[in-house]
């Protein structure tokens, strides 16, 4: 902590942002290469990138665009994998000091940005927020742009060179999301909730409703977190109500 502490925030943004170039790059480029296979310029790829940056939803949005489907309905699914990020952000706000920056700052909330803010921003100090956050998401922003420029100017290429890349990208943005799960395991809230999740995504995924498996997996865990919080919270309540 007296290492985070004597940091700046900004400084302390880029560090907690490095570790996501290893699934941030390796994911654009994928996007890149698809972008490009569907019919899309470099430019158009990268700029999707600039002003979308919503991972899933630009592989969507690319495979819909490719396949002939009414633009207007390609910006709708997009929008709709999307909505996750109405919870994302409601739930940072007790972590916020008050600036003009932040609904600015809000285009570089992602999955990873959300997972690694909920875990710093509550034990920083108020003044160091806001630098931080740009930090990060300057860091996983522009390296996701990047992924994108490279993936379009040399993504068949690199795939061609190293087949075993084609494995290799599609399972970082995944690995990337279990190493920043990890920590919560050494506590037994979160341990039993993520443990429910993961169970019903398995047993989801395994079943003839593939598509149902996150969503349920997601909903599932969110009760589960809350029905174990209120217990605690009522057992709490009740153990001092007998002290007194």
């Amino acid at each position: 902590m007296s290492q985070v502490s004597s940091k700046s925030g900004l400084k302390q943004g880029i560090i907690d942002g490095l570790p996501l170039l290893g699934g941030y790059i390796p994911v654009a480029i994928s996007f890149g290469v698809i972008a490009i296979q569907a019919g899309f310029s470099t430019l158009e790829a990268t700029l999707i990138s600039v002003f979308i940056y919503a991972g899933a939803s630009q592989f969507l949005l690319v495979a819909m665009v490719a396949s002939g489907a009414p633009l207007w309905l390609a910006v709708c699914m997009t929008l709709l994998v999307n909505v996750r990020h109405v919870v994302y952000a409601p739930n940072l706000v007790p972590y916020l000091p008050q600036s003009k920056a932040w609904p600015y700052l809000m285009h570089g909330l992602t999955d990873q940005i959300f997972a690694l803010a909920h875990t710093r921003l509550p034990s920083m100090e108020d003044t160091k927020k806001v630098d931080w956050f740009k930090g990060v998401s300057m860091v996983a922003w522009f390296s996701w742009i990047l992924g994108t420029a490279l993936g379009g100017i040399a993504g068949d290429s690199l795939t061609q060179k190293w087949p075993i890349l084609d494995s290799v990208m599609p399972f970082a943005l995944p690995a990337l999301f279990v190493v920043l799960l990890a920590p919560k395991f050494s506590n037994k809230l979160w341990s039993v909730t993520l443990l429910v999740t993961i169970s019903i995504a398995l047993f989801v995924a395994l079943s003839s409703f593939k598509n149902a498996a996150i969503p349920l997996a997601a909903l599932c865990g969110a009760l589960t977190f809350y029905l174990l919080t209120s217990h605690v919270e009522r057992t709490q309540s009740h153990l001092s109500l007998i002290h007194i």
